[in-house]
């Protein structure tokens, strides 16, 4: 299991002030929508700067027409700073094979996560958009991301195993929501802790508030790093 810190502070430089606290650990940086659009591809490079081996999550869940995801797609591979980056299973399964057969010969490609149900959701909202019930339509967005040639999934804690054991245990999932030490959840709806996330084969963990809003980050995060 890997722990991903989520970027998610007012400005760049706070962002970058958190990085210089956690620059000497072993762990991925999550860059999303409010991060990216607001500081760009330099914000990426000055991440890499602080330490060149952080390994960068552009969470920017691509959701558009096949032609349109791929072109964005092609754009993050190329930029030689990303890692992983992600797109959203509900633009079905030609638009994932689309994606991933654009970026199948660039070198060192990002690995590609679909997003089946945000955390957000509890079952009730999940429901009235996609008519069934999370833990049964997450897990056939998941069998039609792993049938796509995508390397994994986001989801959370409450999915990562049965997706696993209807994929295969290689496919990758990706959790957001997780409350280390049983923090408050915030906005969040499907939270879970680490002994959770553990128990149900979770391969990134994705820590974000717990870590910035602590007095010590460096210190939550060497804990969380401990039990993981």
């Amino acid at each position: 299991m890997k722990l991903c810190v989520s970027l998610d502070l007012p400005s760049a430089k706070e962002n970058l002030a958190l990085v210089e606290q956690i620059k000497d650990f072993d762990i991925w940086l999550k860059v999303g929508f409010r991060s990216y659009i607001r500081d760009g591809k330099p914000f990426l490079e000055a991440l890499k700067a602080i330490n060149p081996n952080f390994k960068i999550f552009l969470d920017l869940k691509l959701y558009d027409i096949p032609n349109t995801m791929a072109d964005a797609a092609e754009e993050i591979a190329n930029f030689g700073l990303v890692d992983m980056f992600n797109v959203h299973a509900s633009a079905g399964a030609k638009a994932m094979k689309t994606v991933m057969q654009r970026i199948e010969n660039i070198p060192n490609k990002p690995l590609v996560l679909a997003v089946t149900a945000l955390t957000s959701f509890d079952n009730e909202e999940f429901k009235t958009i996609y008519n069934e019930d999370i833990a049964v339509k997450a897990t056939k967005m998941a069998v039609d991301t792993y049938e796509s040639g995508i390397d994994g999934v986001v989801c959370s804690a409450y999915e990562s195993y049965d997706i696993k054991q209807d994929t295969n245990e290689k496919f990758v999932t990706l959790c957001p929501g997780i409350r280390p030490f049983g923090e408050d959840s915030g906005d969040q709806k499907r939270v879970a802790d680490i002994a959770f996330a553990k128990e149900n084969l979770v391969d990134f963990i994705v820590v974000g508030r717990p870590i910035y809003k602590a007095e010590n980050p460096k210190e939550v995060v060497k804990k969380i790093l401990e039990n993981i």
